[in-house]
């Protein structure tokens, strides 16, 4: 079944085509880095990081692509504020990125340049377009002129003067029209710059990702991805820019996630309900955070709170429960010949990797393929129920665990997990208290396990234990 997507240039579900078969070029916006990235960002960050890992289980070969802003207003003005260069500001958060990251389960891009390191790629873009007479220079300001190119506005889906009675444009009385926009700034005094034709400056905001991402990609993208604010005038302006450059389609699809509001209200630096990433890891484990994000479609907004995560965290529970007593299992099971139990069992592992494979092929559902997941682990515990299992089976329900779990990132490691031998001693302890009827004994060390977070579950094949 073919994968199709919401086209935001389009405004409708297309199926897929890459521009060259089972090659996908993705680039995603990313952070600009002068603080810790928050949750909304990591909604986006995470929901493409799936996008991704879903291709590649397809089949593509995906080269992914996800920048940093490392020059930028807000950054110039925090690293001010911390007495540091901007240089030192970016390293610093840039690193951070990284550890919140991979706490959250996103994997590295293939590339991830850095603006800093492609101003001679962007100066070299914003030259093309002054010579094709879409820019103009104001003492030493390069703007775009948007009347220049016919298309703007066509990702935004608005004509260019309802854009303009619409929007926060950047105010200087020497623009030509309202809604032009910078692509190199003249640097003000003590202020980074870089040596340009047009003076000493630095690039603006939206010429740098089209600079990049063309420069890993070529001059027309598969898939560029961002967050819902991102829309206009960030990639509205990047399309105007680039296809003015190239003559060419920028992007074939556009991809964009929905809103994150903290408790029912967006966040905000005036409501002070900002929430990062570092902050949350602080109280919630960063894989229930991952549950939760994808527990909605991509393009429906969400709601975030601690109550909601909780909510979560026992789903995500209910998973690693089962891994863990499979892989328990998976030691006692026997090699005898496929029965009919077994086939059925089989033929439903079937029936849900199919279903979890229909709800991604479907805009990336997410949450209808978790769903699918918890319909196996429902089949599963069914099976798990009869007096002996069969090897070849619990590995394959294993197996498609770890291909559709690692698609959503949620089940990193398929291992048994080791217990301390005091624990182990204890466990033991109170097999030999059942086993010589001291229930009395038993029921205390299932307590004493209890408070050390350990639970034991008595079943048919014997006794398995999970973490609280």
């Amino acid at each position: 079944m073919a994968v199709k997507l919401f086209n935001t240039l389009n405004r409708r579900i297309e199926e897929f085509v890459p521009l060259k078969e089972k090659q996908v070029g993705i680039y995603v916006c990313g952070p600009t880095v002068y603080d810790y990235f928050h949750i909304g960002n990591a909604r986006v960050f995470l929901i493409f990081d799936v996008v991704r890992r879903y291709l590649e289980y397809k089949g593509y070969q995906v080269t992914y692509v996800q920048n940093f802003t490392d020059v930028e207003d807000k950054m110039i003005k925090r690293a001010e504020e911390m007495d540091i260069t901007v240089s030192e500001l970016a390293e610093k958060f840039i690193n951070a990125y990284f550890e919140d990251a991979q706490a959250l389960g996103i994997r590295k891009a293939n590339y991830h340049p850095r603006a800093t390191e492609h101003i001679k790629d962007i100066i070299k873009l914003i030259q093309k377009l002054v010579d094709k007479g879409l820019a103009y220079n104001i003492e030493g300001d390069v703007y775009f002129d948007t009347t220049s190119y016919q298309g703007y506005g066509k990702l935004t889906g608005q004509a260019l003067e309802d854009l303009e009675a619409g929007a926060r444009i950047e105010v200087d009385q020497r623009k030509k029209n309202p809604m032009d926009f910078a692509l190199w700034k003249k640097a003000k005094e003590d202020e980074l710059y870089w040596e340009s034709p047009w003076g000493k400056g630095r690039p603006g905001w939206h010429i740098e990702c089209s600079a990049m991402s063309m420069q890993y990609l070529g001059e027309t993208l598969d898939i560029h991805a961002g967050g819902p604010d991102l829309i206009f005038p960030h990639h509205e302006n990047e399309v105007a820019q680039s296809e003015g450059a190239t003559g060419k389609p920028f992007v074939k699809y556009w991809m964009h996630a929905g809103y994150l509001n903290i408790d029912k209200q967006k966040m905000s630096k005036s409501l002070g309900n900002i929430l990062t990433v570092k902050e949350i890891r602080k109280k919630v484990d960063p894989l229930v955070v991952r549950f939760f994000l994808l527990s909605a479609h991509y393009r429906s907004p969400i709601n975030f709170n601690f109550e909601l995560l909780e909510q979560a965290r026992g789903g995500l529970e209910r998973l690693n429960t089962l891994i863990h007593t499979l892989l328990d299992i998976i030691e006692k099971a026997d090699n005898y010949p496929l029965d009919e139990k077994d086939r059925e069992m089989l033929a439903k592992v079937k029936e849900y990797r199919l279903k979890f494979e229909e709800s991604m092929d479907d805009d990336f559902n997410t949450a209808d393929a978790i769903a699918a997941l918890f319909e196996l682990t429902k089949e599963t515990n069914i099976y798990l129920k009869e007096e002996k299992q069969n090897l070849e089976v619990i590995n394959k329900i294993l197996d498609t665990y770890r291909e559709l779990g690692d698609v959503l990132g949620l089940i990193p490691e398929l291992k048994k997990e080791e217990l301390d031998p005091e624990i182990e001693t204890l466990i033991q302890k109170r097999q030999e208290a059942r086993k010589n009827k001291d229930y009395a004994a038993a029921d205390a060390i299932r307590d004493e396990l209890l408070e050390k977070g350990i639970v034991l579950e008595d079943t048919p094949q014997g006794v398995r234990w999970r973490r609280k």
